[in-house]
């Protein structure tokens, strides 16, 4: 083991580190970004929220395990928890692929893909909503699993009269490379629900989104309630996340299958065509998650990138066996998005 991986591997904590979540200051007003960073420990960074203004919690679409980096310290993750136990997983495969997250409060919410493997197995642990609460303890956060992983959403789903005309069912029998159901994106909204945003299957190639009126509900036993699904032009591309700051939803834009370009987007939440914003760098990324800070607003966004197959020195990152070596990328896009 070479010395930075002796580093690597003891800087892993046990316990969670403080965060504020009161106001906190502007992320402008941290130690100063790189504009592109790479954080240690995961290779597939698919889901993550902003804990304060100087932190973000990370999932990956690999493992159960969320892990708390600091904005400033490209390392390996300050903390981690596993929420294996809590995720009642079906002893077939312990890979949840959870895809996207948001904030609520002092919750965040968590969603798997809900679609079936790569080999187009069916695996009911993907199947997956759940919240964690943040509190503090002294000088310590604690993530705390909050009632019981809801498990009904993709029934739910399939069984709701509004989303009849897209035939879920045909799709979720699918994988995902041949249009099979994927979600991949979540986000609160300024009404307090929140929206499900689906890489696949698309409707007429339009991206489709579909709000979930309780989410704290389905958390404690409720099934869940449905709204009215939205169809947005992303010029044929489906929803990879998306993150809302003043009023403005930044919106990650990819193919249903692993290959292709991937577009931002800005929609108001409207009945507008969301616009394209096309002053980001993102050439050799695979972006696949978006956080907004506390206090920054559209000024900046952290987009994170799925680096599973990028080639780390000549081996692609998610098969490293050493986690000292795996890595995600971060680029912060610092363009007026609002403009």
């Amino acid at each position: 083991m070479n010395e930075r991986s002796k580093r690597m591997t003891l800087g892993w904590g046990a316990g969670l580190a403080l965060v504020c979540l009161a106001p906190c200051p502007a992320l402008a007003a941290a130690q100063p970004k790189a504009a592109l960073a790479e954080y240690f420990g995961l290779c597939s960074a698919s889901a993550g929220v902003a804990v304060d203004a100087n932190r973000f919690l990370v999932a990956s679409d690999e493992d159960s395990v969320l892990r708390l980096y600091r904005v400033d310290k490209a390392d390996a993750p300050e903390q981690v928890y596993d929420l294996t136990g809590f995720l009642e997983l079906d002893g077939k495969s312990t890979e949840t692929d959870i895809e996207a997250a948001t904030r609520l409060g002092d919750r965040a919410f968590w969603i798997t893909s809900h679609g079936r493997n790569a080999k187009g197995k069916r695996r009911e642990s993907r199947a997956r909503f759940f919240a964690t609460k943040l509190s503090l303890a002294g000088e310590k956060v604690l993530v705390e699993p909050e009632g019981r992983p809801y498990r009904q959403l993709l029934a739910d789903l399939l069984s709701a009269p509004d989303l009849a005309r897209y035939n879920l069912s045909a799709a979720s029998k699918l994988a995902p490379e041949e249009g099979g159901l994927n979600i991949e994106g979540l986000c609160s909204a300024p009404q307090g629900h929140l929206w499900i945003g689906f890489r696949s299957p698309l409707a007429q190639q339009r991206a489709l989104l579909v709000p979930l009126l309780n989410p704290a509900g389905v958390t404690i036993g409720e099934r869940a309630q449905l709204g009215k699904p939205r169809e947005l032009d992303l010029g044929g591309l489906g929803i990879r996340d998306l993150g809302l700051a003043d009023g403005q939803y930044l919106i990650v834009g990819g193919p249903a299958a692993s290959k292709g370009k991937t577009r931002l987007f800005l929609w108001d939440g409207g009945q507008g065509a969301p616009r394209r914003f096309d002053h980001a760098r993102l050439k050799g990324l695979h972006p696949e998650c978006v956080i907004f800070y506390p206090g920054t607003g559209l000024r900046e966004a952290q987009v994170l990138s799925d680096d599973g197959g990028r080639n780390i020195d000549g081996c692609p990152c998610s098969e490293l066996t050493d986690p000292a070596l795996r890595r995600f990328r971060s680029v912060w896009i610092r363009a007026q998005l609002g403009e």
